[in-house]
């Protein structure tokens, strides 16, 4: 898992159309279809308004070049944590509901009520599109053009400098476990040998995270220290330059802007 940190970005350095786009207007069109989706009310509306904006996404993953298996995976990562969120909602009484007929019976005194499993479903499609923008800006956009476009869209400076540095610094904390990994390797111990004891197992995984946040907690002093040299102070913050946009941004950010906005207002429509 941890190898896979120093790859995170290696789709993003492609080139496409959707990748040659200013991460500007991308941030503002997938937020503006997360808002869409989230605005839609809690009723089979969503799965309507789910599809046109699921179309909307798979044309520009389509655009982007990037393989359908690499959509897949990275929703695989995020899925089962959220997913199960979304699957105990099965069991509960929703406040969108007025009654709730139960269709199935666990254990004495817990159902599955009908209501509640189309109530789930609406929330993993909000989920769904939500999720599937959020892996198409981040598949599309390098760390640091994201870092710069929120500096030019008004993000204080202080959460610029912040940002910068956790997304700099997560590749040193990963080069620092993967070391620690590789001498627990060459002393032979592995946490998931069953020959060894348990209690030693337990004990030497203890030590080995204790060590690994003395490390994190050295790391830090000395970049602190080094910041201090290079002139650093309660005012500094990340200079980023201006950058118009280009007329295919601006055509991007009208079409990423109408199609969920115009989702959103026919589907929220009382009918």
């Amino acid at each position: 898992m941890i190898e896979d940190l120093f790859f995170i970005e290696k789709h993003a350095y492609r080139q496409s159309p959707v990748h040659r786009l200013d991460a500007r207007v991308k941030i503002v069109a997938a937020f503006t279809a997360i808002i869409a989706i989230v605005v839609v009310p809690y009723s089979p509306v969503v799965y309507q308004a789910g599809v046109v904006l699921l179309l909307f996404f798979a044309v520009l993953w389509g655009l982007s070049g990037l393989s359908p298996r690499i959509y897949v995976h990275r929703m695989a990562l995020i899925l089962p944590l959220w997913g199960t969120i979304i699957l105990f909602q099965i069991f509960l009484k929703n406040p969108y509901s007025p009654e709730f007929h139960p269709v199935f019976t666990v254990l004495p005194g817990i159902y599955i009520y009908a209501e509640s499993v189309g109530f789930a479903l609406i929330l993993l499609t909000k989920f769904v599109v939500s999720v599937s923008f959020i892996l198409l800006l981040s598949s599309t956009t390098r760390m640091q053009d994201l870092l710069e476009g929120a500096s030019r869209m008004g993000l204080p400076p202080e959460f610029s400098l912040m940002l910068g540095m956790m997304v700099r610094y997560l590749f040193v904390f990963g080069y620092m476990f993967r070391k620690i990994q590789h001498s627990l390797a060459t002393r032979c111990f592995d946490p998931f040998d069953h020959r060894l004891p348990y209690r030693y197992r337990l004990r030497e995984i203890g030590y080995t995270i204790g060590t690994f946040f003395v490390r994190s907690y050295e790391q830090g002093e000395r970049t602190y220290t080094a910041m201090l040299c290079r002139g650093y102070g309660r005012h500094s913050h990340v200079f980023v330059a201006e950058k118009p946009l280009a007329r295919r941004d601006w055509a991007f950010l009208a079409v990423g802007l109408a199609i969920p906005i115009a989702a959103a207002a026919v589907f929220s429509l009382p009918r």
